[in-house]
């Protein structure tokens, strides 16, 4: 049985997904304001969350990246902004995915069952190591030398997803597109900031680089040291 929090003000809308989603099979708790959703996230024991924007004490961009600043829980905003910009918002502040309103109980059913088969297959793998780092996908946590690392959300994501390509380039335009959602900020400098806070992490730099080389006018990718 999955565990659903949906985050909603509008009474109609939280009765009407509450209602199929129950009747689906899945556990499913219902509440109309962000403080309160936070609140709920903060306990834990939740599958995926589903976020409206429109909230009437705090936009739901702002839960957004609270929740993101405490859970890995994953989000499924619910909004009715369509344009382009806000999208691209949405997904670089931690969004998993978004759902345009209006939208059917059945619509938003299958958008939650493709993020927790995603989240499956993560899950069921093992550790991926890397020299001296040791990866876990299921588990979201790094360590090297036995010592655990203190990476963000971004970070471990931007690592995993080069832990799974070793020895493979991997464009910062692919990077953004697969990790950060944005398939559109062609020259955002975002990777390249994450790239240099993580090689700080990993006690490297760009110049005396063991694990994260840059290929030049091409991408990165994670390398297994020489020693």
């Amino acid at each position: 049985m999955v565990s659903i929090l949906i985050v909603e003000d509008e009474q109609p809308i939280r009765q009407a997904l509450t209602t199929f989603l129950s009747d689906s099979g899945h556990s499913v708790e219902a509440l109309a304001s962000g403080m309160d959703g936070m609140h709920r996230v903060t306990e834990g024991g939740l599958d995926v969350v589903v976020l409206d924007l429109g909230l009437p004490d705090l936009d739901g961009g702002q839960v957004l990246k609270m929740i993101r600043a405490v859970s890995d829980v994953p989000v499924i905003v619910a909004t009715a902004r369509d344009d382009e910009s806000e999208i691209v918002r949405i997904l670089r502040d931690g969004a998993d995915d978004y759902i345009v309103k209006p939208f059917s109980g059945a619509q938003l059913q299958a958008r939650i069952e493709a993020i927790l088969r995603r989240t499956a297959d993560k899950s069921d793998t093992g550790p991926i190591r890397v020299g001296d780092l040791r990866i876990d996908i299921g588990k979201r946590s790094v360590s090297m030398s036995h010592r655990t690392l203190d990476l963000t959300r971004k970070e471990f994501d931007l690592l995993a997803y080069l832990a799974e390509r070793p020895e493979i380039v991997v464009s910062k335009r692919e990077l953004l597109a697969e990790v950060w959602h944005q398939p559109y900020g062609g020259a955002d400098k975002t990777v390249d900031v994450h790239l240099s806070v993580l090689r700080r992490k990993l006690g490297e730099t760009a110049q005396d680089a063991r694990y994260l080389q840059t290929v030049h006018g091409v991408g990165i990718k994670l390398v297994f040291p020489d020693s």
